[in-house]
């Protein structure tokens, strides 16, 4: 049997990390099985979904490295892979017929007066086309059978639902558009899906489609629902706890490997923290993701993040941030006529960072005239330190070994009557504007002695 994994997200706003997450394991899966990864949009929700909410969610994807074999952009054996799509040339339609006539579903009027209320069910298809043709609102329900519904999901083993526990369900709306219980069911069986794998907020829905399944006569997937990504208080991730949106992270200077590294993480047990999940795609083992919900850590993405831009070369890195400065700050794509330099200063500064949005902030005084705050023009304006940075200036004009190591011994060699680190923090704000940077003596070596003397002239 061939391997066959669908994403299916609705266009009704941004990728969710939770989404990415479920994503990714199903990629990883079909990946590893040789087998196809589906992209499926379930639009069917008209007045929320939205064709800016599709592009979003298909570039967040791809940003994030997952592809598909089939899908709304690329087609397949099996489209179309737009469910307003499969509306439009009745696909849904050959089913919720077949199960009204099989007697496992039937139609209900509603009552003028209170559109919750069913006045007459019956089976006729004329019928039910007349009714609607005069503007009355029908709809065709699922007779729920009587019995236990039983399937065994990969992560919680196997599961047992009461049908009381549930009424008969609504599986086409007065618009003729189908629900999600039943869209869902028809689109993974013509599709050939193999796998189902979603998060348990899905776990209720299984059962119903089940119940729709065995309606059909139509073999049953294999189910997995992935335990939620819980906040810091131990509740489902939300916009209370922070972004949770895939290009929130994207904005703030994530690195696309870092990001699905750290998703990674939420769930799939492996033995390093900071790796490449592509690279690792045959250790990957569905059956064995944990059961137990995992707690976004903001910190600890920061944190990977930071040790991917420190791992990578430096020309990977500056890829990177031009990706980012892309859509970002677009005026940082001039810093790069002088590669060289560049790869020098992008070298320096990602030691102390761990985002490309902070990443810019220490870069961006290498490249540009950075204004002084107040505070800093005050600092500069003290006593002794003109008299400093003329020495500092003649000293490097006159320095011929231009290293790291001798920029620094000449200004440990400076004897002037002011602690050390407070000079340190003077030249800081005089060469770069600000009091918090890249290593000094490193800084200075990269600015080069021309760039230096300029900016303390211009004091």
């Amino acid at each position: 049997m061939e391997v066959r994994v669908r994403f299916a997200p609705s266009p009704t706003g941004f990728l969710h990390v939770g989404g990415a997450r479920t994503a990714l394991f199903g990629w990883l899966f079909a990946r590893k099985a040789k087998g196809k990864f589906i992209l499926r949009i379930e639009d069917t929700d008209t007045e929320r979904s939205s064709k800016a909410s599709e592009e979003s969610i298909i570039e967040d994807l791809r940003w994030c490295k997952i592809d598909w074999d089939e899908g709304p952009d690329i087609g397949g054996m099996y489209g179309p892979y737009r469910q307003t799509e499969r509306v439009e040339k009745g696909i849904y339609d050959i089913y919720l017929r077949e199960l009204i006539d099989r007697g496992s579903a039937y139609y209900a009027l509603y009552s003028d007066s209170n559109s919750k209320e069913i006045v007459k069910v019956f089976n006729s298809h004329d019928e039910a086309a007349d009714y609607r043709s005069n503007g009355k609102s029908v709809t065709v329900n699922f007779k729920v059978p009587k019995g236990k519904t039983y399937f065994h999901d990969i992560a919680k083993g196997d599961m047992e639902f009461d049908n009381s526990t549930f009424e008969d369900m609504i599986i086409a709306k007065s618009n003729g558009f189908p629900t999600y219980n039943f869209a869902v069911v028809v689109d993974d069986h013509l599709m050939k899906i193999s796998h189902v794998i979603r998060g348990e907020d899905h776990l209720t829905n299984t059962p119903k489609q089940i119940m729709i399944y065995k309606a059909l006569e139509w073999e049953l997937p294999e189910f997995m629902h992935i335990p939620l990504i819980l906040g810091p208080d131990r509740t489902p991730l939300s916009k209370r706890h922070g972004a949770t949106a895939v290009n929130y992270f994207r904005s703030y200077g994530i690195i696309n490997i870092a990001f699905i590294n750290y998703l990674s993480l939420l769930g799939w047990n492996v033995n390093e923290e900071v790796f490449n999940p592509i690279e690792k795609i045959e250790s990957f083992d569905l059956y064995s993701l944990s059961n137990k919900p995992s707690v976004f850590d903001y910190k600890k993405i920061e944190w990977i993040n930071g040790q991917h831009m420190r791992k990578m070369s430096v020309e990977e890195l500056i890829d990177n941030f031009k990706a980012w400065a892309l859509s970002e700050n677009p005026e940082a794509l001039k810093w790069f006529d002088d590669l060289d330099y560049s790869k020098n200063v992008f070298d320096i500064c990602r030691q102390k960072v761990n985002t490309l949005k902070v990443l810019y902030e220490f870069a961006r005084p290498f490249f540009e005239e950075v204004s002084l705050d107040e505070e800093s023009k005050s600092i500069l304006k003290k006593d002794g330190i003109e008299e400093f940075l003329s020495i500092f200036k003649d000293r490097i004009q006159s320095l011929d070994n231009w290293s790291v190591e001798s920029v620094e011994k000449t200004l440990r060699d400076i004897s002037i009557n002011m602690p050390r680190k407070d000079l340190f923090q003077i030249l800081r704000i005089a060469l770069l504007g600000q009091k918090v940077t890249p290593g000094l003596f490193e800084s200075i070596y990269v600015l080069g002695k021309k760039r230096v003397v300029e900016r303390i002239e211009k004091i």
